[in-house]
């Protein structure tokens, strides 16, 4: 199976909000979802629960649970990409709202890839 481009969307302004998100997160946390990412780059629509999930209109979350928050980070398939677009807490279902948030960049990202492709590489050091 090849593996799979993990990139993050980018706003018009050039800013990738899930990772200004996930920059504001506990190490710990962010340690957590970073293998979630990892894991996701490897295994592309292989990747299942526990790990990830399906939610609605083509949009995937990954799941990350740490002192009892969930976190979740949506994000959507693209070619042999996937583009981490939005990052949550969440108690119990994912909110309606954010995952409209995620449809809505998914949307975006489609009509112009390049535009909403953050430019800078991810790099976990």
């Amino acid at each position: 199976m090849p593996k799979t481009e993990v990139v993050f969307f980018a706003e018009d302004d050039g800013s990738a909000p899930s990772l200004e998100w996930l920059d504001g997160l506990a190490e710990k946390v962010q340690n957590k979802l970073i293998v979630r990412i990892e894991r996701l780059a490897a295994m592309g629509h292989q990747l299942r629960r526990p790990e990830a999930d399906y939610l609605r209109d083509r949009i995937y979350q990954l799941r990350v649970r740490h002192l009892r928050v969930n976190y979740r980070l949506l994000y959507f398939f693209h070619g042999r990409r996937a583009v981490l677009c939005h990052g949550l807490t969440k108690q119990k279902a994912v909110p309606e709202r954010d995952i409209d948030v995620a449809s809505d960049r998914r949307r975006r990202f489609r009509r112009d890839p390049a535009a909403h492709t953050y430019a800078e590489e991810f790099d976990r050091a």
